[in-house]
């Protein structure tokens, strides 16, 4: 009988063991399959050849290939998934899962995230780096991840020059009168009233047909951009104005981001830091291509003393000193030292 008892307590504890067993392999399997079933839409507004779309393109693959499939990323350029407003609603609403989107564009939803576009913050592209790598930045994301959007890595849409049809901009004066196309941003419109230029407010998808059209006599973009949608076949000068610097960030929305494991987390964000500095390395090195590139086409290109036009637009600094805060305006300080 003792026997008996302890042979069935010894084959009942060898079936809770098995059935244990069958319980772990089961939640494995089921935890790999949920894995592989994250598919994410990335959207960016930029041409697939333009250094966004490359970068874009190589962290989806690069992603992809590491997790060895739990986390696929497509990637849809020139604005398949709406303008950046959209997408930073499509963000919040959980309608699209990434986005490599300008960081200006997420100034409705959180106001500091404008402190990239005060004009004339940055010397060069090395002082942004440090700023939007360190402790500027993560204050920002931090504000972001409050709206349920969560930074991955600072990208870079590379400083900002103008162009037009009327004249070589040399000193603030010339661009008295000029209807120029500005972001629909309003310290970007602030700033080319204190130039006393014309702002006009315009969506990107419209410029080109703008400029063709003569509704406005210029624009400002990065060179990137200037190239890329062939703007030197409707613009016959470029001045090179650098007169703000565009950040980037690649973003996913807090909700997508929960459903990813640990591990591939970390991949993720390896591979998204990796991918921000190759894009800004190409940004840095493709400028005296892009510049020879334009002259060949036909512009007449003229480098800028900055010095009249930093202090044409003080008053926009001290405008938004109380929308940014003290602190946000300090550090940047402390980042151009």
């Amino acid at each position: 009988m003792l026997k008996e008892s302890k042979e069935r307590k010894i084959l009942s504890l060898s079936k809770v063991l098995m059935l244990i067993m069958v319980i772990i392999l089961m939640l494995s399997v089921i935890g790999s399959v949920q894995a592989k079933d994250l598919v994410f839409k990335l959207g960016q507004v930029l041409p697939a050849e333009h250094s966004w779309g490359i970068c874009s393109s190589g962290f989806a693959e690069e992603v992809t290939k590491r997790t060895e499939g739990r986390v696929t990323i497509e990637v849809y350029h020139n604005a398949q998934l709406g303008n950046e407003k959209d997408m930073v609603e499509g963000l919040q609403l959980g309608t699209l899962q990434m986005g490599l989107i300008g960081g200006g564009s997420f100034q409705d939803l959180e106001p500091k995230m404008g402190i990239a576009n005060l004009p004339y913050a940055w010397e060069d592209h090395f002082h942004a780096y440090r700023a939007f790598d360190g402790e500027l930045g993560d204050k920002l994301l931090d504000l972001l991840a409050k709206k349920g959007i969560v930074g991955l890595s600072w990208w870079e849409n590379g400083f900002r020059n103008i162009t037009n049809n009327t004249r070589s901009i040399n000193t603030p004066e010339d661009l008295k009168g000029l209807k120029l196309r500005v972001t629909p941003i309003k310290m970007r419109l602030d700033t080319f009233n204190a130039l006393e230029a014309l702002p006009v407010p315009m969506p990107f998808s419209e410029l080109y047909s703008a400029l063709q059209q003569g509704v406005v006599d210029g624009q400002e973009n990065p060179l990137a951009i200037i190239y890329s949608n062939h703007f030197y076949e409707v613009q016959e000068y470029l001045s090179m104005t650098g007169h703000i610097w565009g950040t980037a960030i690649l973003v996913i929305s807090e909700k997508d981001w929960n459903k990813v494991s640990p591990e591939d987390k970390v991949i993720i964000e390896e591979t998204a830091k990796k991918w921000a500095d190759e894009q800004r390395k190409m940004i840095r090195d493709a400028e005296d291509d892009l510049k020879s590139k334009l002259a060949e086409k036909g512009m007449i290109i003229n480098e800028v003393d900055k010095a009249p036009f930093i202090a044409k637009v003080q008053p926009v600094w001290v405008e938004y000193e109380e929308t940014f805060g003290k602190d946000f305006i300090e550090l940047i300080d402390k980042y151009r030292k």
